[in-house]
């Protein structure tokens, strides 16, 4: 586990990376529904850091949510399925993997969906001095 300036345990974060395919014809309303997502995400969600990239030629979205622990991750599911099924509208999950070390309870549910966990082995978050959130 490693502490941050803040004193933030980072051993136990778990991040997200959902890969979604954006329906045809969808692009335009997919970006509102994701930016909408995001914006609720950021004033009211649990996650550390959301952060969405398209790739536009082949269609495919890229986003990824760290979490502090498995709580910020059932806090978010509680709090987030109305902007979920808006953005759910306008792609299909084309892969998601979980990456860190779930308690048992949440790895079970993931298990479920048939989600791939992988265990973190290593690393760190860096927060330059003077940074700010987007």
């Amino acid at each position: 586990m490693t502490n941050t300036a803040a004193g933030a345990v980072l051993g136990d974060a778990i991040l997200f990376h959902n890969t979604m395919r954006v329906l045809d014809g969808h692009l335009a309303e997919f970006r509102a529904a994701i930016e909408r997502a995001v914006a609720f995400a950021q004033g009211e969600g649990p996650q550390l850091m959301v952060e969405v990239f398209i790739d536009e030629p082949r269609m495919l979205a890229h986003s990824f949510q760290l979490y502090a622990d498995s709580d910020a991750v059932r806090a978010h599911w509680r709090m987030s399925d109305p902007y979920i099924r808006g953005v759910m509208e306008h792609c299909e999950i084309h892969d998601f993997a979980v990456y860190g070390d779930p308690d048992p309870e949440l790895r079970d549910a993931l298990a479920e969906q048939g989600l791939p966990i992988v265990p973190r082995f290593t690393g760190f978050t860096r927060h330059p001095a003077g940074a700010s959130p987007r």
